[in-house]
């Protein structure tokens, strides 16, 4: 069969943050499928169709996706960012495994974009310069109390966090709930960068203590990175910079 599947990140907002091997595949497709803001990003041209669709049908997405590869179409999945983090490599091949066997055969590969987490730590510094993890904070696919879990485990681990979706609308209870946990668990000078929408005209990084830290500096644009209790903060005019040493004292 002649269709493929590319499964593309667009990186955290910029044009000038999209890789060059993702533009090309864009110019190359038939149609674009993603969820309705990322599917704009990508601007009307003859010989395209612009799928859009809801952020909770990533699965009903893939799907699409797939049975237009199988019907001969050069597809673009698009996600912001990077496609595998968070995002819809893993909801194309969760179809793919559950789905016909043609789908197994098809031409499927996933491009590599530039993080919101990567994008937030350079304007920041180097806040994740050491040991890290990145954590998804929306409970719609998985329990509050495992988030919890891993939350508690992280800081004992002592890693610098990334978190993504930290507050939304319809939950803006989850992320005074994870900020009670850090409370308990660390320090009250850890150091907090809420960056938000990074590399866009409204980009805002904003550097806290965690006992200045409140719920409403998140929302569904806003990064979050907590430091380790190594990382530290360059005083200077304006912003400071945040960086995370490279080494650990035995």
């Amino acid at each position: 069969m002649s269709g493929r599947v590319i499964i593309a990140g667009l990186g955290p907002g910029s044009e000038a943050l999209v890789t060059p091997e993702v533009s090309a595949a864009l110019a190359e497709a038939t149609d674009v499928v993603g969820y309705i803001p990322y599917v704009r990003r990508i601007a009307p041209r003859p010989g395209l169709t612009r799928h859009e669709s809801d952020n909770r049908a990533e699965i009903d997405r893939a799907r699409h996706a797939l049975a237009l590869a199988v019907a001969g179409r050069r597809v673009v999945v698009v996600s912001s960012g990077d496609p595998g983090v968070f995002a819809m490599a893993s909801a194309v091949f969760e179809a793919v495994e559950h789905g016909t066997p043609a789908w197994r055969e098809l031409d499927i590969r996933v491009l590599p974009g530039i993080t919101a987490m990567l994008a937030a730590a350079a304007r920041a510094g180097a806040p994740l310069g050491h040991d890290f993890c990145a954590i998804n904070l929306s409970d719609n696919l998985k329990p509050w109390a495992l988030i919890e879990k891993r939350l508690r485990l992280a800081c004992e681990a002592d890693f610098a966090m990334a978190f993504y979706n930290p507050r939304s609308a319809s939950r803006p209870e989850g992320f005074a709930r994870t900020l009670d946990v850090l409370s308990e668990c660390c320090a009250p000078d850890r150091v907090i960068v809420f960056a938000r929408a990074v590399s866009t005209p409204e980009e805002k990084i904003d550097v806290q203590a965690l006992s200045d830290a409140t719920p409403e500096m998140a929302d569904m644009r806003t990064v979050v990175l907590v430091g380790s209790s190594a990382t530290r903060l360059i005083r200077r005019t304006g912003a400071p910079f945040v960086y995370t040493p490279r080494s650990v004292p035995a």
